[in-house]
């Protein structure tokens, strides 16, 4: 471990880090401060460039100021003004905490956004086996990577042969659905469809009055894609104008009239008064200026994407349900009102759900039907994009919740049953339908399945900015059984024979190659819980290629100690490997509780911990009746997520509203229903909205507890922006005492001790830790700003000196205070200051020394 000192200074107090920043924002280009745990740069001439020019800059840049201060200076003594000493002038700070944690990026006025796309790389000419370099164990289980990577390599070069290659096939929305182009010399929109068993197609909508002319029909060429052309007016204008609602129409093999929204639609709407959705044909005339919003303007991107983290801290959310009150919010007050606060908070990522349109809104979104279409009930397309170029503004990543493991069985608003033949994007039969899902399941061995799907990823990178995906239900994928009913052991076999939907795989393997290699910054991450090995090794080792896995089984092992433990029987060993148990060099998001646990039929951690309580003793001291489960819940709950943040992954991520104890689960508005894998009635709220919101005035009222919940979250963020331990290679669990009820761990520098026991707290407890020298409480959750007693407290000022006395196989050591239910984390004494958050870019609770040793956003 590297020994820590204090900052590197140059005349003037000014810090070098601090310097370079200065230097980098005087040039406009983004700033990162090298940390050990950083990967390393991938061209080292380039940096060795960019380094000396740097260096240039600062020695300009330094004279110049002191040329600038003596001039001011004897300007100053002629006028006879006194100096004041450089100690008395006050250290200059951005006013918020939030300008200094998360600087905002700044562009010229008229700059606009350029992409700047990776190159494709070719297929590398292994068999596949490279990533058994992290797992020997996969040697038994060679053919079948040999097949998939024969698979995968088949497909590729089918692509290139025959498609211009893999660059121009998932362009496919630039051809497919509705876009501008030219036909022997004239000007106006081309429409194409693959709808290969149709007998006739027509487009009808506003522009016809949905009634087809003869010029209105469509040919079908050889590969099943239906064509049609209609050129603009004699006066230059669009045969469709932008905002007309449009629809196909088609004769399906059996002779019988359908319509159908297009499959490529970039928009679709419900009409207040119509059941169903319309396409609608989303073609702004005029362009906006870079950052403008304006209804009838295509938005022109300002900013640049953040460079990607070292960690992710993912803050998933829903822009409909993220209002106060009970109604849909937009994509522009999530803009405007949601994106400050995740900001505040720390978190460096949003993981946006329900993007893609679905007709059927208690769906969450996962019931897709108009897969490039934004969800019309929060905006437009160009309001979504204001959305993320405002998170790029403050330096937030934003990721998508994309939905390729199923979709609506809907005809009437999707594709299901698009010319009306069951197995198109599909499987036919049985093997197309999830039972448990009531859904589509797609034929990803299908060649158009693949154009559409890959298409799909792409467009959103491409047209929205997104900065990745969180593929949904990748297990289902995966396996022919969809993981349903099945318990994955962990046995090889259960990952590597007749179950696995080899497809599948290769799609994912497929899409992993162009998300990375177009878009080099990237982030992918998968909801796999079944384990399945090399699954976030890169593709072309011959792993299924994604950055993360959702660490699913954390979240599972709470709510299991929750409902059915009792906190005396808590297993240390057990929280410790349920937090660990992950594959080697295969990075994982953790998380205490997600979406998931939010809904209806099941309970957030903070319900498990208080449940009807809540209602009635959530008032601080003094203002409201008090309540033991409510002083257990909020302690808890503060130890449940930092353990997982500490020790449960590479990443982590929380769900929106969860940060503070949420006190409603999320009931969207619905009827009566079924279940379709039991047929159980399910009954219905009548349509209300009244638990499809977020209580933000709860989290913000300084009357309730919750707002303590809210102020730890925020300085737990923000201990991982300062010392970088989640990302840090460095992971030592060294005390699991069941008995004593204690858990101690260091990950990074930092060294935590969690004490769940109820009752019993210790004095003088021996901790074992990696490095000598002092160590003083950086963090508490026993801070009254937290709602603690202040038993263990920053304010104490107390070093403690770490000497060589081996304990639990560390070799070094110290004696500290654990108060029960109390987690309290120790940091190398030079990065300690516990003063800091009462400084005007203070975080409250939190005693970081400026921006800590390893800051990142």
């Amino acid at each position: 471990m590297q020994r820590l000192t204090g900052p590197r200074t140059l005349s003037g107090g000014q810090s070098l880090a601090g310097a370079r920043r200065a230097v980098r924002a005087h040039r406009g280009v983004s700033v990162r401060i090298a940390s050990p745990y950083a990967a390393p740069l991938a061209d080292p001439t380039s940096a060795l460039d960019v380094l000396q020019e740097e260096n240039k800059l600062l020695k300009t840049t330094v004279a110049e100021a002191k040329e600038a201060v003596a001039q001011l200076e004897a300007e100053l003594k002629a006028a006879g003004v006194a100096i004041p000493p450089p100690e008395t002038i006050p250290e200059l700070m951005p006013a918020n905490p939030e300008d200094f944690w998360s600087p905002a990026l700044e562009v010229p006025y008229n700059h606009a956004f350029i992409e700047r796309y990776g190159r494709i790389s070719n297929i590398p000419g292994h068999d596949g086996t490279e990533c058994f370099e992290w797992d020997a164990a996969l040697w038994g289980f060679a053919e079948h990577f040999r097949y998939r990577w024969r698979r995968l390599r088949e497909i590729r070069k089918a692509i290139d042969d025959n498609e211009g290659g893999l660059d121009n096939f998932t362009k496919a929305y630039d051809r497919f659905g509705l876009n501008r182009g030219e036909h022997q010399g004239k000007k106006g929109i081309w429409y194409r469809e693959w709808a290969p068993s149709a007998k006739a197609l027509c487009l009808i909508g506003d522009y016809n009055n949905w009634t087809p002319k003869d010029a209105h029909w469509a040919f079908k060429n050889a590969f099943g894609v239906w064509e049609l052309f209609l050129p603009d007016a004699p006066d230059g204008s669009p045969a469709i104008a932008h905002r007309s609602k449009i629809k196909c129409r088609l004769e399906t093999p059996s002779g019988t009239w359908v319509e159908r929204i297009p499959a490529w639609v970039k928009w679709a709407t419900q009409a207040w008064n119509e059941i169903q959705f319309n396409g609608v044909h989303w073609e702004p005339p005029e362009v906006g200026a870079p950052g403008e919003i304006a209804s009838d303007k295509r938005y022109t991107f300002k900013y640049p994407r953040p460079p990607r983290p070292r960690a992710l801290r993912i803050y998933e959310c829903h822009v409909g349900m993220s209002s106060q009150e009970p109604k849909i919010n937009s994509y522009l007050e999530f803009r405007r009102d949601v994106l400050p606060r995740i900001r505040r908070l720390g978190y460096n990522a949003i993981q946006i759900m329900a993007v893609q349109e679905h007709a059927y809104y208690g769906s969450f979104g996962y019931h897709v039907t108009n897969f490039f279409a934004p969800s019309s009930r929060f905006g437009t397309p160009e309001e979504l994009k204001a959305l993320i170029d405002e998170a790029h503004r403050m330096g937030i990543l934003v990721l998508m919740d994309i939905v390729h493991s199923h979709a609506s069985k809907n005809t009437n608003d999707g594709i299901n049953m698009f010319d009306g033949t069951d197995a198109m994007y599909f499987h036919g039969g049985e093997r197309g339908y999830h039972w448990m899902w009531d859904s589509r399941c797609f034929n990803y061995g299908n060649w158009e399945t693949l154009r559409f799907l890959l298409s799909n990823t792409r467009y959103w990178m491409d047209e929205f900015k997104f900065d990745g995906y969180r593929f949904d239900g990748v297990t289902s994928m995966m396996y022919t059984h969809h993981g349903l009913s099945y318990s994955f052991t962990g046995n090889y076999e259960e990952y590597f024979g007749l179950n696995t939907d080899v497809d599948a795989v290769v799609y994912l393997m497929l899409v992993n190659h162009l998300l990375h290699d177009l878009f080099p910054n990237c982030v992918t991450v998968g909801e796999d819980v079944s384990g399945m090995p090399a699954f976030c090794r890169p593709w072309h080792e011959g792993g299924v290629g994604f950055d993360y896995r959702l660490q699913m089984a954390i979240a599972d092992k709470w709510i299991e100690m929750l409902k059915h433990g009792n906190d005396f029987d808590w297993d240390m060993g057990a929280i410790a490997h349920t937090l660990t148990n992950r594959r080697y060099a295969e990075s994982c998001v953790s998380y205490a509780e997600s979406h998931d646990q939010a809904l209806v039929g099941d309970k957030t951690i903070a319900f498990w911990l208080m449940d009807k309580d809540m209602y009635d003793c959530m008032a601080v001291p003094g203002q409201g009746p008090q309540s033991l489960v409510v002083d257990r819940g909020i302690a808890l709950h503060k130890m449940i997520r930092a353990v997982t943040l500490a020790l449960g992954g590479e990443s982590y991520l929380n769900f929106m509203g969860n940060e503070f104890g949420h006190p409603e689960w999320i009931d969207f508005p619905r009827d009566n229903t079924y279940d379709p894998s039991t047929g159980r009635f399910i009954a219905g709220n009548g349509g209300s909205m009244e638990k499809c919101r977020r209580r933000w005035d709860l989290a913000d009222s300084p009357l309730l507890k919750y707002r303590w919940l809210n102020a730890f979250d925020r300085a737990l963020i923000h201990l991982d922006k300062a010392f970088g331990f989640q990302s840090a290679p460095h992971q030592w669990v060294s005390r699991t005492d069941s008995a004593d009820k204690i858990l101690v761990c260091e990950r990074g520098d930092l060294v935590f001790v969690f004490n769940f026991h109820p009752t019993t707290s210790y004095t003088d407890y021996r901790v074992g830790c990696s490095a000598s020298g002092p160590y003083k409480v950086v963090l508490s959750s026993d801070e009254e700003v937290f709602g603690g007693y202040r038993n263990a407290t920053k304010d104490a000022a107390v070093t403690l000196v770490a000497t060589p006395t081996a304990h639990d196989n560390r070799a070094f050591s110290i004696l500290v205070y654990a108060p029960s239910r109390t987690v309290v984390v120790y940091a190398p004494a030079a990065w300690v200051d516990g003063e800091a958050d009462l400084k005007p870019h203070g975080v409250p609770g939190l005693a970081v020394r400026d921006l800590g040793p390893y800051f990142a956003r």
